[in-house]
Formats: structure tokens, sequence, C-alpha cells
């Protein structure tokens, strides 16, 4: 827990030392976020959580002297910040191998007893790491979002070209039944016509019989006639 605390600690001071040295406004809600959890990490507290001999007693409360000795140099470089103007000075490395809790934290290590303690880690968390990831969650997410809204205009444009495409087959449909219908009636015209030619024909033959023997008859009459009046001369 101690650990975990201090680890907390460390990344807000850095956190805090980069907002302190950037030009941001001094009320504003990202100082005031920084200020309280660094206020709250340094004021929490846990003394009676494990059972431990005398022996750990006495090298946890070196490391806790320790750990005190760099709580004290945050808070002294924290006030001399804070009348420090913002003149891009070079920061000077709060956690570097001078740090009290960074020399006890290579020989301290947990018993065998209690084995979820182990060695204090050496690099911190980063809080630019943590917007970093953010930001790349934010564009994944964007990304994600706009691909799925030109998924859903493809599917639309796909739905819209299946009605349309079922539209044609059913006018397609219906012109094959008319076509049909059609050819039905000119077959049945066909028919009808040749029937009435056949019959006007026909009639036509009827005639044409008639004539003849009207010509004929009407020539054997004029023989009768010249012979009549060869007969009479």
């Amino acid at each position: 827990e101690v650990f975990k605390a201090l680890n907390k600690t460390r990344g807000l001071y850095l956190r805090w030392q980069e907002i302190s040295k950037a030009p941001t406004i001094p009320n504003s809600p990202e100082v005031e976020w920084t200020s309280t959890e660094l206020r709250n990490a340094l004021r929490k507290k846990n003394s009676s959580k494990f059972k431990i001999d005398n022996k750990e007693i006495s090298e946890r409360r070196s490391f806790i002297e320790a750990t005190k000795q760099e709580v004290k140099v945050m808070k002294s470089k924290m006030s001399l910040n804070r009348n420090r103007d913002n003149d891009g000075t070079a920061r000077e490395p709060l956690l570097g191998d001078e740090s009290p809790v960074h020399n006890m934290s290579n020989v301290w290590t947990a018993t065998p007893k209690y084995t979820k303690y182990s060695k204090l880690a050496n690099q911190t968390d980063s809080p630019n790491r943590f917007d970093y990831d953010s930001d790349i969650m934010s564009m994944q997410e964007k990304m994600l979002t706009s691909q799925n809204d030109q998924l859903q205009v493809i599917s639309h444009s796909v739905g819209s070209l299946k009605t349309v495409s079922k539209q044609i087959g059913i006018e397609l449909d219906e012109q094959a039944v008319m076509l049909d219908d059609l050819n039905t009636e000119l077959e049945n015209a066909d028919s009808k016509l040749d029937s009435t030619l056949k019959k006007v024909a026909k009639v036509l033959h009827m005639n044409n019989d008639r004539r003849q023997w009207l010509a004929i008859l009407i020539l054997v009459g004029l023989l009768m006639i010249i012979l009549i009046l060869f007969v009479i001369i």
C-alpha cells in the first residue's frame, strides 16, 4: 500500500511540475485536481494492516523515514516552484539516485512470509502516457464510428439497389406476360386472316366460273344470230 501511494505521489508530483512550468491559468480545474490528488496521496496512511515481526518493523520504519524525507523534499521543491517564475529553467530530477527511498528500495525487500511485497520500481507511471493512450483510444473510437457510419450508408445503398432490382424484375416479368399475350393475339389474328383469305379466294373462284359460263352463252347467242342473218340473206 505504501509503495502504491508513493508511486502515485511521484506521478502526481511530476505532473505538478509539468503544469507549473506550462502557461496555464492558476485556478484551472486540472491544477486544482492535481493538487487535491497530491495532497490526498501525501495524507494517506496505513499503519496497522499487516502483522509483522520486530525485524521487519525496524526495516519498515527505516523505509518510512526515508519516505518522509522524500516527501519533505517534494514539499520543499513545490514551495520553491510556487515562488519561481516560469523562465524555462531545466527541471531538477527528484527521483534520481540521490533519492532516499530510491536507495532504500534497492535494499529493502519483502520477507518470504509476505510475498506480495517486492522491490520498489524505479520508473513511475507518467500521466503523459495515460493522456497519449486516451488520445489513441479516442482516435480509434472515432475511426470505428466513421467506419460504422460508412457501413450503414453502404448497407442502405445495397438495400436500395436490391429493392430497385426486385422492382425491375417484376416489371420484366409483367412485360414478358404482355409479350406472350400479344403473341397469342397475333397468332389468332393470323389464323383468322388465313381463313378470311381462303373464303375470299373461294368466292372469287366461284365468280370466275359464272363469268366464264356467261361469256360462253353470250358467244353462242352471237353465233346463232350471225347464222340466222346468213340464212336470211
